[in-house]
């Protein structure tokens, strides 16, 4: 629990973008979902570095992180961003993700920190229900 946070208050989710990925259709649909199940969400908008995202994070005293990337660069951009907040104290916020990212890689991403990767095809339920069970 994030301190000066009222336990009844609802999960807070920072939905973010990462690196040069600018498609965020699903992204919306997603951020639109865990809204109307209930969930308190803030949508970082495009383009967001790793430090970005963190620093917004904190701020906004999140729950997790949820990271769509479609760009390729998952290997590199989620662990900077596990590794950034861990530096700043934060490592209770947790990660995960989706987006386009091979299932041979989702090992090393548990590995640095990610605590669930989505691929293509996952829905919403899915997604959500995992949400409400582990964060």
């Amino acid at each position: 629990m994030n301190i000066g946070r009222d336990m009844k208050q609802n999960t807070r989710l920072l939905i973010a973008k990462i690196g040069l990925d600018g498609h965020d259709r699903g992204v919306k649909i997603l951020a639109r979902a865990f809204r109307d199940a209930g969930f308190e969400v803030i949508y970082s908008g495009l383009h967001q570095t790793p430090e970005m995202i963190a620093n917004m994070a904190i701020q906004e005293a999140v729950d997790a992180i949820g990271v769509s990337i479609l760009s390729g660069a998952h290997n590199r951009l989620l662990p900077e961003l596990a590794k950034i907040l861990s530096e700043k104290g934060a490592n209770e916020i947790k990660i995960f993700g989706g987006g386009i990212i091979p299932e041979k890689d989702i090992p090393f991403l548990k590995k640095h920190g990610i605590k669930e990767v989505f691929l293509p095809g996952a829905s919403l339920n899915t997604i959500i229900d995992w949400v409400k069970e582990n964060i």
